[in-house]
């Protein structure tokens, strides 16, 4: 039990990566809080089936970030590992984006503010509330949930492409700025195209069969978030060739 009794924020728990983290954080016997900003029925199934607690919160709203901090120091009195996973995908910005992509010019910019609230200024506001509490303990583990380079880069993927890249240049700043405090902050990411709700209905069903599993995720968080790893800081860990890693040694 790699995790026994440790206490994990997953946001955008309810499904896809989030999921997959949560499941396996549960497996290895961390009390588990999955998180998401609407979508009650899914993080409270999740929830259910790990037997952990499912909240409700915009990682956007500072307030309501600060509410989830404050109920999970309230039922568990620490926390030990933080998920960045929260996010928001092109498919709002246009939902033909996998195979018709559209220039920036024509992103409608509550959209584009939308994207940028949740996965660059909601992972700012997350784990500002979260790391005064591992400061103040001297440990703790933050995983931010990033991308390909090459889908940051990809034509047609503004805002998220963008969103994702300041994200990396976060981790990096933030993973300085944490260095030799017990605390830990570290990128992890699947590899590829992966079968998440991001992923609109009208991609081709063939296509979909070669999207990555969500569940490749699992393994290198929970690696990530144990003691194993605390010497771990600043890194970019890719799923898929850490999972390689482990089967050919």
């Amino acid at each position: 039990m790699k995790l026994e009794d440790k206490v994990a924020i997953v946001t955008g728990g309810g499904r896809g990566i989030g999921r997959a983290i949560a499941l396996a954080f549960a497996r290895e016997g961390a009390r588990v809080v999955v998180t998401a900003a609407r979508e009650r029925r899914e993080v409270e199934a999740v929830a259910a089936e790990i037997g952990g607690t499912a909240v409700l919160a915009d990682v956007s709203n500072q307030d309501s970030v600060q509410r989830l901090v404050d109920a999970v120091l309230a039922d568990f009195g620490r926390i030990d590992i933080l998920v960045n996973n929260a996010a928001r995908g092109m498919k709002f910005v246009n939902a033909r984006f996998m195979t018709d992509p559209m220039p920036f010019w024509q992103a409608d910019p509550g959209a584009w503010r939308m994207v940028i609230d949740t996965n660059v200024t909601g992972v700012f506001l997350v784990t500002r509330a979260v790391i005064p509490h591992m400061l103040a303990r001297r440990t703790g583990r933050v995983i931010n949930i990033s991308i390909n380079r090459e889908t940051m880069r990809r034509k047609g993927f503004t805002p998220y492409g963008p969103s994702k890249a300041a994200l990396e240049s976060m981790n990096e700043i933030w993973a300085q700025d944490l260095e030799g405090t017990g605390v830990t902050l570290n990128l992890l990411l699947p590899g590829g195209a992966t079968d998440t709700g991001m992923i609109p209905d009208s991609y081709p069903a063939a296509k979909r069969r070669e999207l990555i599993d969500p569940v490749v995720m699992g393994p290198p968080a929970v690696w990530l978030a144990s003691d194993a790893a605390g010497g771990v800081n600043g890194k970019r860990i890719v799923a898929i060739e850490w999972n390689q890693e482990r089967a050919d040694a």
